[in-house]
This record gives structure tokens, sequence and C-alpha cells, in this order.
């Protein structure tokens, strides 16, 4: 049984907790524990509503598997309780891994754990991160990252998806994307992907056949996705078809097809250990030089290159990078 210890300085933002906990009790196999440097049974967030069941931090003895620190104001203040940072680095030593949650960076970062090591947190605070922490490298992109075995995530939401990918890490790509069509979440996002990204824009599709065209599509890429039965799908005509999707995703079906695949493919190189020809295969692809046409057309770099910049490998260092066209 995995052990997850979560924490942060008073008030946190809620959903920086309340994601990680929904994932990971969400699947078997993790021990899911909440800390309060307040020694107090509760965890209080910054809308007043305190998480229970807390433990004291003298209290969460013993080996962790997983130490994640949430943020909040109450790591934004730019003042750090040296005590709570203290613990925050003995706890590391007897962590296999630690991550942050949004501005939970800013406490990693003052404990010293960053130092020399790539980080990112919420956008709006990676500037103020890197003046008030020179020794860290901040990447304002990727929506997560790691490096060696720190983990950080940007804004909130992205501690979401820095779960799944922990999940994913653990006990593999179908699992986590179970717990993510558990959550009604539209897909799990790989952390090369940038804050503001293509997918993001996706979901702001207005119509809802389309909307769910999409979903049926994410699981069908292996078909022959044609004009024809797309629109067959939605109960339209090509030639109406054609004019809502030019409308909604200001792409042409052919595009908007080539443009999953292609995403899809993305996750399949960040978080799996295929080879291209198999990812090529999974997506769609005819064959590995028709990913690779259809890559450097939507991404101006080709699979390979792709895959040499962001894809996770079995070391002890490992950044996780943003797609760059």
């Amino acid at each position: 049984m995995r052990r997850i210890v979560i924490t942060g300085a008073p008030p946190v933002q809620i959903l920086d907790v309340a994601g990680p906990l929904e994932v990971f009790s969400s699947v078997t196999g993790y021990r899911l524990e909440i800390g309060s440097p307040d020694r107090n049974p509760v965890l209080r967030s910054h809308h007043g509503v305190g998480l229970t069941d807390a433990k004291p931090l003298h209290d969460l003895v013993g080996p962790i598997d997983t130490l994640m620190i949430a943020g909040g104001p109450g790591s934004e203040g730019g003042i750090y309780d040296k005590h709570f940072l203290a613990w925050i680095r003995e706890a590391a030593s007897r962590s296999r891994r630690v991550a942050s949650i949004c501005t939970g960076a800013f406490l990693l970062a003052a404990a010293g754990l960053l130092d020399g090591k790539h980080a990112v947190t919420h956008w709006s605070f990676c500037d103020r991160l890197a003046r008030e922490f020179p020794s860290v490298t901040v990447n304002p992109d990727p929506i997560y990252l790691r490096d060696g075995s720190i983990y950080t995530s940007a804004g909130i939401t992205a501690g979401i998806d820095l779960s799944l990918a922990l999940v994913e890490e653990d006990q593999g790509h179908e699992v986590a994307l179970a717990v993510a069509r558990h959550l009604v979440m539209f897909l799990v996002r790989p952390g090369g992907q940038a804050q503001y990204s293509h997918m993001l824009s996706r979901q702001a599709i207005t119509s809802q056949p389309l909307r769910e065209l999409q979903v049926w599509m994410l699981e069908h890429l292996r078909d022959d996705l044609t004009v024809e039965r797309l629109a067959e799908r939605i109960g339209m005509s090509a030639r109406h078809f054609t004019r809502v999707c030019l409308r909604e995703t200001r792409m042409n079906p052919g595009q908007f097809v080539d443009r999953m695949r292609v995403e899809a493919a993305q996750q399949m190189i960040d978080s799996s250990s295929m080879g291209l020809k198999e990812i090529a295969d999974a997506c769609g692809f005819k064959t590995a030089d028709a990913m690779r046409r259809t890559f450097l057309r939507v991404m101006g770099i080709s699979p390979a290159t792709y895959a040499s910049r962001f894809k996770r490998l079995n070391s002890a260092r490992l950044l996780v990078m943003p797609a760059q066209a």
C-alpha cells in the first residue's frame, strides 16, 4: 500500500488538496493522509472550509511514498515557517518522491528542495518564483514536470493532472485513464503540454454533438475517420458537418482528425515505453512515415524529435519539457 501524505501552509487552496485526494482515492493501492502544520486535526483552507481528520505533522512518522505540498495563500506571502520547512526537508528524506501543487512550489524552493532543479508553478507566479529563488530554473509552460524525484505542477487543477500522472507511473496508462473517466475528465493530459494548450481550446467547443463526437473519436482513432463517417456519426450531412467543424474548431474535419491523432501520439510518447511504430498504429496512422509527415505539418517537428525532447526516460534524473512548434 503506497502512502500518500498531503499537506501545505494554511490556508491552503482547497482544490490543491481535494483534487489529488479524489484521484488517489479512486483507485486501490493508496493510503491517504492529510497533514496539519497547525498541530490540530484540521487543515485550514482559504475559503474557511476546514479539512478534518488531518494529522499533526509530528504524528506523520515513518516512510512516505509520495509527499505532496499544496499551494494557496499560506504559500504565497513570501514568509515561510522555518519549522514547517524543516519538517518538509526531513519528510522528503524519507519519501520516494515529492510533489508540489500550484504555489506549493514556493515551499519546496524555500526548503531547498528545488535548488539546481527545473520547476513550474501557476503561470501568474512563475516570474516571482524565479526572482525569489534564482537557484531554481523555472519553466513557465508545462502543466507539470519532473526533475529526479521532485515533481512540480502548474495552477490548481494541474494537481489533478499530476496526480493522474503519478497513478499512471505506478499502475499504468489504462488505470490512469479509467480514473480520468470516473472523474468525468475529458482526457489524461501529458505534462509537456503547455498551460495554454490546443487540447484546452478543443474543450471550448459549444456544440454538444461535436463534443460527444470528440470523445468517440478518441476511442476510435484507429478507425477510418472520413468526413462521411464522422458526419453520419453526428447525424449531419458531410457538407453541414464540415461547416460546423470549421465554425467550432477553425479546422476542417481532416485537420481536426490529424490534430487529435497527433495529440494522442504526444501523450503516448510522453507516458509510455511504446516505440514510434506502435504509437503510429495505435493512433490511426497507417505508417510511421505517415505519422512523421502529420507531426511535421501539425507540430513543426518530427515524432522522433518530440520523443527526444519529451519522452519519459527510465533514469534517475528526468525532465518533462513543453512542446515547441
